[in-house]
This record gives C-alpha cells, structure tokens and sequence, in this order.
C-alpha cells in the first residue's frame, strides 16, 4: 500500500471588514429610531443591506420604563460603537427617525444621546439624515371626531 499524504493546515489571516489603509474612513450606517417606547441603533453597510449590529435600549435595562430613557440609549451606543471598531467601521452616517406615519413626528428621548454618545464614542460622524415616514395624505388619526378629551 501507497502512504497516506497528509495534508499541512495552511494557515489564513481572517480580518473583520474591509482591508483599509491607515487613516482611512471605512463608513456604516447607523439608523437610529427613537419612539416613546424604545431606541433601536441597527448599524448596516453603507448599501444597508447587511446588518453589522443591532442593539436596543431594552437589551440594556431591566425595567420596561426606562426602555426609551437617554440613559438605556447611550448604553445601546456605546455597545454599537465598541463592535463596529472591532468590525472595522470607523465612521457612521446616521439616519434618524421617530415613529411617524399618523403618529408622532417628533423623535423619542433616547435620539439624542444616542447620537452624541456615538461621536464621543470616537466615531466620526459622516451625514445626518431625519427619515421619518411623513404621510402626504394619511389614514384617520385615533381619538375620534371630537379628539381625545383630557
């Protein structure tokens, strides 16, 4: 009988992310929705089509209250932060958006922080963008014909 070739492991340097020069901005997106309830911080590449990370203000505090806090956004923040360095991201364009539609147009508590907690975080922050869904002509608000009486 021949003997058996055995075959070396070849060894392969695996990096996280793009191959980058020194320097170099390698961006994401960070789109940011803030409503009353919760903030979601979802980071995708720059297509938006593959989600790079994604954590919430309720992944980072035991009471449901305080899912929408600043305090559970800027703990949200600066967990995306510490992954996309890892992943290689350096550089972040937000897109902002509130609940919208027939609802409210204006962005929860935690938008804010979450926000300045990824500049001070050491993300460069590329382009900011406000995305909320206005409708041009929209379905029949809740509350009824006379509004909703205090």
């Amino acid at each position: 009988m021949s003997k058996r070739k055995v075959r070396e492991p070849k060894e392969e340097n695996v990096t996280l992310g793009p191959a980058t020069r020194e320097g170099e901005l390698v961006f994401g997106v960070a789109h940011i929705f803030a409503s009353f309830n919760d903030t979601f911080i979802h980071v995708t590449d720059i297509s938006g089509r593959e989600t790079m990370v994604r954590i919430t203000g309720g992944m980072k505090v035991k009471a449901d209250r305080d899912e929408s806090s600043p305090y559970a956004a800027m703990l949200a923040a600066q967990d995306v932060s510490q992954r996309c360095k890892e992943l290689g991201i350096n550089a972040l364009h937000i897109k902002l958006r509130a609940t919208g539609g027939n609802k409210t147009k204006t962005p929860g508590p935690g938008a804010q922080s979450a926000l300045r907690a990824l500049a001070r975080s050491g993300m460069k922050i590329g382009r900011i963008e406000d995305v909320t869904p206005i409708p041009t002509d929209s379905t029949r608000r809740k509350g009824g014909r006379r509004g909703r009486r205090l």
